[in-house]
């Protein structure tokens, strides 16, 4: 139970909140680290992703207010894919409890594999290129599928949401990865906060937990998304690449060997 986690155990779970922070403002992904962490100190499955979507809610608010602030990230633009996030998070967490997601332990790692692919090989914009999409109707249909598929696996699962954001976004309406980071953050935000508030519901959250790992996500948040901004692309890129063949290969090894 967690209030018999000994002093030394707060430590390294704050250490690791910390680390999935700056991991996630950065790249996404930070939830690989900080769901396998709760589910160590023995809690159930539920209890650990919705006390999970409490930590990192701090972390992705941090983030997307930071971006927000740089101007790398327009709200109104984007109300289509909040509204699709929206929903579709909250689809996902109300199916949680109702489905298997022994097959999201076997197709995860391809999924994160071919985003580590496509990252590597596929030629980016460059930094000076800023404009978004024109308004149309294939962008509407962008927004509306890419916010409710990605709303909907972060309420089923969540690890690796916004490093998926991240690669779609450049793929779908070919910005850089700086300005692709900043919209990964916003929508990573709005499907935490729906999932959050759903669990909430469903009784499947710790809060004191939470609220300790939430902190020192949001720190790790700040620093990496400042990181972020500051280093731009050249920074991010390894990074990202990084994050994604390390968790290819975690949820491989888990799932198949």
């Amino acid at each position: 139970m967690i209030e018999m986690i000994e002093p030394s155990m707060w430590i390294v779970l704050g250490l690791v909140a910390f680390l999935a922070g700056f991991i996630d403002a950065v790249a996404g992904g930070g939830g690989m680290l900080t769901v396998p962490a709760l589910l160590s100190i023995g809690l159930p499955p539920h209890i650990a992703l919705g006390t999970n979507k409490l930590a990192a809610t701090f972390a992705s608010s941090t983030a997307a207010w930071t971006y927000y602030r740089k101007q790398l990230f327009s709200p109104a633009f984007w109300r289509l894919s909040f509204v699709a996030t929206l929903l579709g998070a909250m689809g996902g967490t109300l199916v949680v409890d109702m489905i298997s997601t022994e097959w999201l332990e076997k197709v995860l790692p391809l999924i994160i594999l071919a985003a580590a692919v496509y990252t590597i090989w596929h030629p980016h914009p460059k930094g000076d290129q800023h404009a978004l999409p024109a308004k149309c109707a294939s962008l509407t249909r962008k927004q509306w599928l890419q916010g409710t598929a990605l709303g909907f696996y972060d309420g089923v699962a969540g690890p690796g949401t916004g490093a998926f954001w991240t690669v779609s976004n450049m793929a779908l309406y070919k910005l850089d990865i700086l300005r692709a980071s900043g919209l990964s953050k916003a929508m990573n935000f709005t499907s935490n906060v729906t999932s959050l508030i759903t669990f909430a519901v469903l009784g499947h959250i710790h809060v004191a937990l939470g609220l300790t790992m939430g902190v020192c996500l949001m720190f790790g948040a700040y620093i990496g998304a400042h990181s972020a901004i500051r280093f731009g692309a050249a920074f991010i890129r390894p990074v990202f690449v990084t994050v994604v063949i390390v968790l290819a290969a975690k949820l491989a090894i888990q799932a198949w060997f």
